[in-house]
């Protein structure tokens, strides 16, 4: 659904492209009714916008001679906005062409000034997002403050609690932010600990970025170090065969979320997880047939899940 502000400034772009657009080819291209583009048309007239109008065959509206709307102008607080919009359709899935959305990026930072183009560009390199980051919602000022430090090679102060509420001081130089599995990680070198670590970012107390700044070793892979460290971390290895066709499987399960096999009864699912609840609900949402072939944990998560099911199905309704 088109919100009319979207038909509007479509209408705009259309009239400036086209010397003359007819209201039924203006009608035609916005999916509309005749009518509703005469609605529009007097609206953008309302707001001071030079439409003319001419009538009878080979008539229809155009823009003032020599008029040109303004270019937008972003700040670097916006820019970063549809940055991240445009990073969440490409990880949301939805059948957008990752093209369509790296064209769509690059035309916003042509026209941005040098320092909202390096922060759009900063955000854009160094995140990762892989299976349902989105459950966790990390602070958006943490992430483009992140995402500078990244950039520019700079050391960051963190106040950090660890998984056993051990918290401790740490002096790290960041490599990358990533989205796995409903958390939302940075990995760095940690001077306190001399090795890369993987840092959760809901555990960051505080975090200040310094003036000193490191060099990068161009020979570590921070995605591959990530992807080795949360697979370490994970409790359970979930198999699982699901009884349809391998195409049926890959239209609804991404490859970032675990490898599928094809085999003669079926597709085998293979991931790692520290969430087994989490994943018995995910793959009931599927709507596929599938066989548990490990863990037992699994089954025992589904059964929980079937009885809260079955207390809110059955749960007395009062009027």
């Amino acid at each position: 659904m088109y919100h009319p502000t979207t038909r509007l400034l479509t209408i705009l772009e259309l009239l400036q492209t086209h010397p003359l657009l007819s209201g039924a080819e203006l009608a035609r291209r916005l999916e509309v009714e005749p009518r509703s583009v005469r609605r529009y048309i007097q609206m953008l007239q309302d707001m001071g916008m030079p439409i003319e109008a001419s009538y009878g065959p080979g008539g229809g509206y155009r823009l003032r001679p020599g008029f040109k709307l303004p270019p937008l102008m972003f700040s670097e607080e916006e820019a970063t906005a549809i940055a991240l919009g445009l990073l969440g359709t490409a990880w949301l899935e939805i059948g957008m062409s990752s093209v369509a959305i790296e064209r769509a990026l690059a035309k916003v930072a042509r026209v941005l000034p040098e320092r909202a183009r390096a922060r759009i560009n900063a955000v854009t390199s160094h995140l990762m997002l892989s299976p349902h980051a989105q459950e966790s919602q990390p602070d958006a000022t943490l992430l483009i403050e992140l995402s500078d430090a990244i950039q520019q090679q700079q050391r960051i102060n963190l106040t950090y609690r660890s998984h056993r509420d051990e918290v401790t001081q740490r002096i790290v130089e960041p490599y990358g932010v990533a989205g796995w599995w409903g958390q939302w990680y940075m990995v760095g070198y940690c001077c306190l600990r001399k090795d890369y670590r993987l840092f959760r970012l809901d555990r960051l107390q505080q975090m200040q970025i310094r003036t000193d700044t490191f060099v990068r070793d161009k020979t570590f892979d921070c995605e591959a170090y990530i992807n080795r460290q949360l697979k370490r971390q994970a409790n359970w290895q979930v198999v699982v065969e699901f009884q349809t066709t391998l195409y049926t499987v890959q239209q609804k399960i991404p490859e970032a979320y675990g490898s599928l096999t094809d085999t003669p009864t079926g597709v085998l699912f293979q991931c790692d997880t520290d969430d087994i609840d989490y994943i018995a609900r995910y793959l009931m949402a599927l709507n596929l047939p599938f066989v548990i072939h490990n863990p037992p944990a699994l089954r025992e998560a589904l059964l929980r899940l079937a009885e809260q099911i079955t207390q809110i199905a059955t749960a007395p309704h009062n009027d």
